[in-house]
């Protein structure tokens, strides 16, 4: 199968698997909607511009993990803001379960490299900006070699390593091996940070 034939076929999957996985996931969604409001407040849901296949800018859904930025109460840092609850959500990525609607639009796929700040954008190299040469991912490569705990570089290049190397059988390793990383719960924070330093910050 050619790499456009499979691009059209994986655009089939993800709208059969995030439909389903809609339906079936629903009451986790509800329950997930409300233990947000409780802990966290509203809105539930942490909506942000990503940019997506060819650095198109789409709307990016998670549930909300981290209180609001509040100066007097000393909330400014992600590592000030990540409550354990908002640990716990991220460490068994049910945070990322609004993202399915992400992906039965069309903005994602279930697979691809993820959806990352637009202000990175400027900051690619040449070959690290063909990661959007495909619609990023729930889950990718980058996710089940390490998540945050790989450097940018590093992860960049396994998403080029997916885009050049994207097929069937890849996909579903990595939607198994991905299962496996939720139970393990590895890499998901950079060591010294709440989840990951921004792409071209450096320590001070």
């Amino acid at each position: 199968m050619t790499t456009r034939a499979y691009d059209l076929f994986k655009r089939l999957l993800d709208i059969v698997a995030a439909g389903i996985a809609l339906v079936v996931l629903s009451p986790v969604m509800v329950i997930v909607a409300l233990l947000v409001a409780t802990r966290l407040g509203r809105p539930v849901l942490f909506v942000q511009p990503r940019p997506g296949k060819n650095g198109k800018i789409f709307r990016l859904r998670k549930f909300r993990s981290m209180r609001d930025i509040d100066q007097a109460r000393g909330l400014v840092s992600d590592a000030e803001r990540l409550t354990t609850f908002g640990r716990k959500l991220r460490s068994t990525s049910l945070d990322e379960l609004p993202s399915l609607w992400n992906v039965l639009r069309g903005d994602m796929s279930v697979v691809g490299p993820r959806p990352l700040l637009v202000e990175y954008l400027s900051k690619y190299s040449p070959e690290q900006a063909r990661r959007h040469e495909v619609r990023p991912g729930i889950t990718g490569l980058a996710q089940v070699s390490g998540r945050n705990a790989l450097s940018w570089e590093e992860k960049f290049a396994l998403d080029v390593e997916y885009v050049d190397n994207r097929s069937l059988a890849l996909d579903a390793r990595l939607v198994l091996a991905t299962v496996r990383a939720v139970f393990v719960r590895e890499g998901i924070s950079a060591e010294g940070h709440a989840t990951m330093q921004k792409f071209g910050e450096t320590n001070a």
